[in-house]
């Protein structure tokens, strides 16, 4: 089962990542600047993290991929880590999907 953790950093604002039952980190969040915020986040990927079309595809210019997961607005909610193979990122994907709706939530120190 996946699992997202809130973490807030240096400067201040919050971010989550979604990790895999393996501990891998398969999206990370853009900063928010209150908790609150973050957690509305998470709940965000839990409900468009299940729907393909939400998922914006990309390719670096090293050749790796990486996706994107947007809201219905079409602001970012998250970044995968870099894949070197699109059937990788595809995995990541799916993985998303697979995990986001009913991960728990935790706090890193």
């Amino acid at each position: 089962m996946g699992k997202f953790t809130i973490k807030q950093a240096k400067n201040n604002k919050f971010y989550f990542n979604l990790k895999a039952s393996n501990g891998q980190v398969i999206l990370a969040s853009q900063g928010y600047s209150t908790k609150s915020a973050c957690e509305n986040g998470i709940l965000s990927v839990q409900k468009n993290g299940v729907d393909d079309k939400n998922f914006e595809r990309n390719e670096a210019k090293d050749g790796q991929f990486y996706f994107n997961l947007k809201a219905s607005n079409g602001q970012i909610i998250g970044t995968s880590e870099m894949y070197t193979t699109k059937a990788a990122m595809e995995n990541g994907i799916a993985s998303v999907g697979k995990n986001a709706p009913d991960a728990s939530t935790s706090e890193e120190g």
